[in-house]
């Protein structure tokens, strides 16, 4: 991956290159902001040029020794850390992940344990992988100007295996840089965040997105300003619109019938809803609690009239001509507070039924606010 290969955020890309060029290399980032908009392939991009030996004035050479390498994600002084099953270390299903990242450079986390069949199971970084990660930067740099750790969502980590690595990362050894790639910088640990340079990645301008997609894929001009609107500046989603819009239409399917069994206060119509969406992975339960949080968001503000801000396709759009009404002042803050609520929960590994029964009945209160 290149600083090209990054869509958009070119004042970020020229921030990255004119820090290197003036030899401004913290030895800790935090790269944050939304799922999507392409921190990683930023982090190995601004890795990759700092190991190119014929650094070019906008992007790595290509044609080093180090490029090549990168290339195959195979650099020996370049070390991932990712969330993983089983209580295993990163280094167990790094084959996978060179796979993985060779054919998908914008990705979410449900991607990645897919790719992994890591079933109903959920993402963690375990506290082994401390004293992985200690051992390999207590060798020293083996034929780069720097050895970097790129720790993909350090909000997954557990807590003992983040305070092992305060110290390590407070006082890494000689050339040695971490870079930390997260969605939710507020769950890491406030230690290491605080020991991190932060940097913000916002969302990937609409025209750039635009751009992307007529490129990358058949699209007309209307189509591809649609996704790119609909996306709200994460390229994951916009691939994600384009390639499984079966998913998107099973999880709204999932909204409507726990709505309109909220409505109706059948309790038969609830306990089905809460069972159906009880028996799907627990992967898929939180990607369906985030999009009942979408939905909420996008129907409130639907109700404030101000189209350029709802970001809805068709059929969402139009199960919101008459539903977005219940979404009010007297209910929005407590809907999000309530699934906010349930997805903690369904990551703590909760009782399934009963969370979803509990929210189906809730749901049933706030709607008649």
């Amino acid at each position: 991956m290149y600083f090209s290969n990054v869509i958009g955020l070119n004042d970020v890309k020229q921030h990255l290159i004119d820090s290197v060029h003036s030899g401004f290399v913290p030895h800790a980032r935090i790269f944050y902001g939304p799922e999507g908009v392409g921190k990683l392939p930023l982090a190995i991009a601004y890795a990759r040029y700092l190991n190119c030996s014929e650094r070019g004035v906008n992007d790595a050479c290509g044609e080093c020794p180090s490029c090549h390498k990168f290339d195959k994600l195979a650099h020996p002084d370049l070390h991932f850390v990712f969330p993983v099953v089983k209580s295993k270390v990163s280094d167990d299903y790094l084959p996978q992940w060179r796979k993985f990242l060779s054919e998908h450079s914008y990705f979410n986390i449900n991607q990645w344990l897919s790719f992994i069949n890591a079933e109903n199971a959920q993402g963690y970084i375990y506290s082994k992988e401390s004293d992985e990660i200690i051992r390999k930067l207590n060798l020293k740099v083996y034929e780069a100007l720097y050895k970097v750790m790129i720790i993909w969502l350090p909000e997954k980590m557990n807590i003992a295996c983040s305070n092992k690595l305060l110290k390590l990362i407070e006082e890494p050894p000689a050339n040695t840089i971490f870079l930390l790639i997260s969605e939710e910088s507020e769950s890491v640990l406030p230690t290491i965040r605080s020991r991190c340079l932060p940097l913000n990645i916002r969302s990937i301008e609409k025209e750039e997105m635009v751009g992307a997609l007529s490129l990358n894929f058949d699209l007309s001009d209307a189509e591809a300003n649609s996704i790119a609107h609909i996306s709200n500046g994460s390229y994951t989603a916009a691939l994600h619109m384009i390639e499984s819009s079966e998913d998107n239409r099973f999880l709204f399917q999932l909204f409507v019938n726990m709505m309109r069994a909220s409505v109706s206060g059948n309790i038969k119509s609830i306990k089905e809803t809460a069972n159906e969406i009880a028996g799907i992975g627990r992967e898929i339960q939180k990607s369906f609690i985030s999009y009942s949080l979408k939905m909420f968001r996008e129907y409130f503000v639907a109700n404030l009239g101000e189209p350029a801000m709802v970001y809805l396709n068709d059929y969402e759009e139009q199960f919101g001509e008459r539903f977005s009404p219940f979404i009010n002042e007297k209910n929005i803050e407590q809907f999000n507070d309530e699934f906010s609520l349930a997805y903690r929960q369904i990551e703590q590994n909760g009782n399934a039924k009963i969370i979803f029964l509990e929210l189906c009945l809730r749901a049933t209160l706030l709607l008649r606010k």
